[in-house]
C-alpha cells in the first residue's frame, strides 16, 4: 500500500490533488487502521523505558472550535513603541548554559499605565520580543475595555456554547428516554 501510494504521489504534479488523494486513500481505509503513533515514556533509572504507544486515529480527533469570526477587535488597543521601555535580561529556569549565558528574556514596561510584562518561552531573542508584545496587547486590552475585551468575550462564547451544549444533550436523553418508554425497554 505504501509503495503504491508514494508511486501516485510521485506523479501528480498539483498540491491540491495530492491532497485529495490522500483523503480519499484514507477514507477507503478503515477507522480501525491507527495513523498517528504517540509514545509514551517513563523514568526508571536513568533509563527511558517505553510502557506502551498510545494510537489516535485519524477520526478520533478533536476539532476544536474557534470563536475567532464572532470577536469585536475594533476596541483592541495598539501599542505605541515610544510608550515602551524594553530591557533584555538572562532567562531563570532549565536549559543550563543556553539560558544562563545569554540575554534572551524580555522585559516589556508600559510607560502610561506602569505595566511590565516579562517574556522567556524561547531561546530566540526576536520570538520572545513578539510574543511579549502580544501579551503586552491583552492586557491592556483587560485593563481598557474590561468586559468588551478579547478575552472577556472568548469567555462569553465559551459559555454559551456549553449551555447550548448541555440543553442538546438534556433533550436527546429526553428523547431516549421517551422512546424506551415508548417501546416497552425499560
Amino acid at each position: 500500500m505504501n509503495r503504491r501510494a508514494n508511486a501516485i504521489f510521485s506523479y501528480v504534479q498539483s498540491i491540491t490533488t495530492k491532497r485529495s488523494l490522500f483523503y480519499a486513500i484514507f477514507q477507503c481505509l478503515d477507522t480501525k487502521i491507527l495513523l498517528f503513533h504517540t509514545p509514551i515514556y517513563s523514568h526508571n533509572d536513568k533509563k527511558m523505558n517505553i510502557h506502551h504507544t498510545q494510537h489516535i486515529s485519524f477520526y478520533n480527533q478533536i476539532r476544536f472550535k474557534s470563536f475567532k469570526r464572532y470577536l469585536d477587535y475594533s476596541k483592541v488597543p495598539t501599542l505605541n513603541e515610544n510608550e515602551l521601555e524594553e530591557n533584555f535580561v538572562r532567562g531563570s529556569g532549565p536549559g543550563g548554559q543556553a539560558t544562563n549565558k545569554t540575554n534572551n528574556a524580555v522585559t516589556l514596561k508600559h510607560k502610561p499605565t506602569g505595566i511590565v510584562v516579562k517574556c522567556h518561552e524561547t531561546r530566540s531573542l526576536w520570538i520572545n520580543q513578539k510574543r511579549a508584545r502580544e501579551i503586552m496587547v491583552t492586557k491592556l486590552d483587560n485593563l481598557l475595555n474590561g468586559d468588551q475585551s478579547i478575552e472577556n468575550q472568548e469567555q462569553k462564547l465559551k459559555k454559551e456554547n456549553l449551555i447550548k451544549k448541555k440543553q442538546k444533550q438534556k433533550k436527546l436523553a429526553e428523547l431516549k428516554k421517551s422512546f424506551k418508554e415508548r417501546e416497552g425497554l425499560v
